[in-house]
């Protein structure tokens, strides 16, 4: 049986893999998402009927076992069902924070096992390391998951305490030194262990707490890495080959997905923890024309309207604000519209637009715009100079040109949408607010650029009828 199980655990991983690959590309996304969720129903079922202990005895508690799955599954497919797309950067935070306390729980169980059987001073230094590890990372997970969800979710503000950095760091001193002297055996009380889980906790809250809006994917990104190391330490825990591979998987890609991100946004990963990018700045004041050579120009719907159906090439930069206004399917119906017209139409994608990489790829794969027509920013720039109008829905950071400009602003350097470069740029928000950065855009005072305000749903609306009525 034994045998059996090892190779579906190898069948398991090897789909794994395979998930993963396919979700670097939209059109295949949805493939790797079932692959992988086979593989790990292979493996959960595989290790219910077929693992047997040293003794040859089978898990018990199966009634507990498909309990806990049924109710699981019903919460999940729930919530899943349920969320918005706007809100999907929250679940995923939220789900990771499950995973991280999942990870630490099997720590505090394996260790008050391993006490009750050995004792303390008997269990194997390889095996503390590992609980302490699972421990404590998986505990950071967790609270930071939480709050990271809070802070998506509005519900929790920037917050940080005088001193904040070094506070971080003496608890992140505290919680290594504690832990090798448990380790090392310098301290043999057990309670200890429970102290080092209030630390990890209170790091966890304190890590990113003050970190800013506009960093929170990168943070998400970094605290599923983290989620990814405490399950591949349970797995260490258990011998248990699918859930130490799967760890790994879900550590090194959280990790590499963070490297991109970083890159995308032209910051380094401690420039992000220590930052406090977008966390301090007075997101929504409005922008005001002495801040920048230039006015505002506001643009009618039937005028828009007129520009892009006469248009050769249009490129559509969506955002968050499309997001929130759930005006994917309308836009799509515009893209069809101006096509029927002979107008070459384009999607311009952003690594960091919305609120996590992915985010604008699903959400427009979600009202079946083709895969061909999502451009990834590297290959879309160059086109903006042949491009006649620039139609930016509900973007706003990652098309300022303060990037490249303004060696003061707090996004430079970072790599933006050159949209300034198209004949015409059309700009769709609610008002003038700030983006996620906190900061204005100095894109709205170029002469090339003309506002149309209102809410994006409706505007694209009132946008397609203006054009059917043109025909």
């Amino acid at each position: 049986m034994q045998h059996i199980l090892q190779l579906i655990y190898l069948i398991s991983s090897v789909t794994f893999i395979l998930g993963l690959k396919f979700l670097g590309n939209p059109a295949t996304a949805r493939k790797g998402n079932l692959i992988a969720a086979g593989g790990m129903i292979l493996a959960i079922f595989g290790t219910i009927f077929l693992y047997t202990t040293e003794g040859g005895e089978h898990l018990g508690n199966l009634g507990f076992i498909f309990g806990g799955l049924i109710v699981g599954t019903v919460i999940g497919w729930m919530i899943a069902k349920k969320v918005k797309m706007t809100a999907m950067p929250q679940m995923v935070s939220f789900f990771n924070g499950m995973g991280g306390a999942c990870a630490a729980l099997i720590s505090v169980i394996e260790f008050r096992h391993h006490v009750e059987l050995e004792g303390f001073s008997n269990i194997q230094t390889g095996t503390l390391i590992t609980i302490f590890a699972g421990l404590i990372i998986g505990t950071v997970s967790f609270t930071g998951s939480i709050i990271a969800y809070g802070k998506l979710e509005e519900k929790i503000k920037d917050f940080s305490l005088p001193a904040g950095q070094y506070i971080n760091m003496a608890l992140l001193l505290s919680l290594i030194g504690l832990s090798a002297m448990m380790i090392s055996g310098n301290i043999a009380n057990t309670e200890m262990f429970y102290v080092i889980i209030l630390l990890a906790v209170a790091y966890g809250v304190l890590f990113v707490f003050p970190i800013g809006g506009a960093d929170m994917p990168v943070v998400i990104s970094l605290l599923n890495s983290f989620t990814g190391v405490a399950a591949a330490c349970g797995g260490f825990l258990y011998g248990n080959n699918v859930m130490l591979i799967g760890g790994i998987l879900v550590g090194s890609a959280g990790t590499l997905l963070t490297v991109v991100m970083c890159k995308s946004m032209n910051r380094s990963l401690t420039n992000v923890l220590i930052g406090n990018f977008g966390g301090g700045a007075k997101t929504g004041a409005a922008a005001t024309s002495t801040t920048f050579v230039g006015s505002i120009k506001e643009v009618t719907k039937s005028d828009a309207a007129i520009m892009m159906k006469y248009a050769k090439k249009v490129i559509i930069v969506p955002g968050y604000g499309l997001a929130v206004a759930q005006a994917q399917h309308v836009v799509h119906e515009l893209e069809e519209l101006l096509e029927k017209n002979d107008v070459t139409v384009k999607y311009a994608i952003h690594p960091v637009a919305g609120r996590m990489p992915g985010h604008m790829n699903v959400l427009l794969a979600e009202s079946n715009v083709s895969y061909d027509k999502l451009v990834e920013m590297e290959e879309i720039n160059p086109e903006f100079a042949t491009t006649d109008v620039v139609l930016v829905i509900g973007a706003n950071d990652v098309v300022n040109p303060a990037a490249k400009t303004d060696p003061s602003s707090p996004i430079y350097g970072m790599p933006i949408l050159d949209v300034e470069n198209a004949a015409s740029v059309i700009v769709m928000k609610r008002s003038m607010k700030a983006g996620y950065a906190g900061i204005e855009n100095e894109l709205f005072y170029k002469p090339k650029t003309s506002m149309l305000f209102g809410d994006a749903k409706k505007s694209l609306s009132e946008l397609v009828s203006e054009i059917k009525s043109l025909s």
